[in-house]
Parts: structure tokens; sequence; C-alpha cells
């Protein structure tokens, strides 16, 4: 499974990039209204942190406008994916980009039939929101499990499922299990990943062990 982290906070993402365990980075228009800060300057500073995709999301709602800011932003580095919202007109542009060789990332996807446009449309990857889906009570792993299945039966389609909204490391696991591609998760979740009250235990007992042998490897 791919991790990506869903910021744009450039100190977090050079942080988490040094860890070698950063496959991408996506971006929408709160992160980066919450880093003050100008997009494309910050898209510039992750891509050049970076390698893997970094997804830049379109403000406009009809697709030539798409099409346009799209192309402008596919112009800033070459792992910009172009993340277009789950509309008529977001899978027009997506189906402009796949076609000429642009990634795609299909977003505020809430249901297994838009998962199937995207699919088709040609995009590179799609964006179930489970978190916001249990906000209102429903079961958004239960969407991923079924996107998942789906792709399954139909080679053809090369999209990746992946994973948006998450809350907790329960989420990433799940997703996971139901063979998700790719993981976007924020800073502090990533983070908890590898936090377990068993791991910080043990490490007290050896370091308490390794004193008592009064010595020292460097």
């Amino acid at each position: 499974m791919k991790f990506f982290v869903d910021t744009a906070d450039i100190k977090e993402i050079k942080d988490l990039a040094e860890t070698g365990l950063l496959d991408g980075v996506t971006t929408n228009p709160t992160l980066v209204a919450k880093s003050g800060r100008d997009f494309i300057e910050v898209l510039k500073e992750i891509c050049a942190v970076v390698p893997g995709p970094v997804s830049a999301e379109v403000a406009a709602t009809d697709a030539a406008g798409m099409i346009r800011e799209g192309e402008k932003l596919c112009q800033l580095a070459k792992q910009i994916t172009i993340k277009v919202p789950l509309t008529w007109d977001g899978l027009k542009a997506c189906r402009h980009f796949s076609k000429n060789g642009v990634m795609v990332n299909v977003t505020l996807c809430f249901s297994a039939p838009q998962a199937i446009l995207a699919a088709k449309a040609g995009a590179a990857f799609i964006s179930p929101f489970v978190g916001r889906l249990d906000d209102l009570g429903q079961d958004g792993m239960q969407l991923i499990r079924d996107i998942c299945a789906i792709y399954r039966n139909y080679p053809q389609f090369k999209t990746e499922v992946l994973v948006a909204s998450v809350r907790s490391p329960l989420h990433v696991t799940e997703a996971a299990l139901a063979g998700a591609h790719v993981a976007t998760i924020p800073p502090a979740v990533l983070k908890s990943l590898s936090q377990h009250p068993l791991t910080d235990k043990g490490l007290a007992t050896f370091l308490t062990d390794w004193g008592k042998t009064g010595q020292k490897i460097a």
C-alpha cells in the first residue's frame, strides 16, 4: 500500500519524506488556505521534495475551466496529478487529461457507481471519502471494499483506489485489508501509525536493563 500525506504544510512534508515512507502528496483548497501561502509556490516546493504524485486541485467547476487550469498546473512538474471533482464536468476534464497522458485524481467520491465512471474516464486515482461517510452514520470502509471488489472484476480498469478522509489508524488497516492501493493520511494520523503503548513499555524496560549494565555502544 502506498502512503500519501494530505497536507500543504511543507515542513510536515519534509519531515515525513525523510523516513522514505512517503509516496506522494494530496492537497486541496482548504489545506492551501490553512497554509496561508501562494498555491503555485506551495506546489513547486512540494514537488521539489516528493518525487511521487502530487495532487493539485482545480478551482473551476466547468470542464473548459478545469482543463484550462489543469494545463497550467501540469506544467509545474512532471509528477503533478490534476485533481478534479466527481461531477459530469469533472469526468469530461478527466477524460481530456487521461487521453493526453496526464494523471488525474477524481475526488469527492461517495458511491461505487461514481467510482465506475471515474475508472471509465481514465482516472489514475479515485478518492472515496471514508470519514465523511462515517460522519453521516454510514460505513465508509464498505465503500472501499465495494470499489476494490468491482475494480478487480475488470482488469481493464487501471484506476487506483486512493482512500481519503482518513481519521485513524484503523481506517488505514481496513483500507489495506480491502486491497486499496493508496491511503492519503493527515500528518498526525500517519505518525500515529508507529505508536503503540506496548512498544513504549518495552523500550522503557530495555533502556532500564541496559542502564544497569553500565555499558556504552559508542
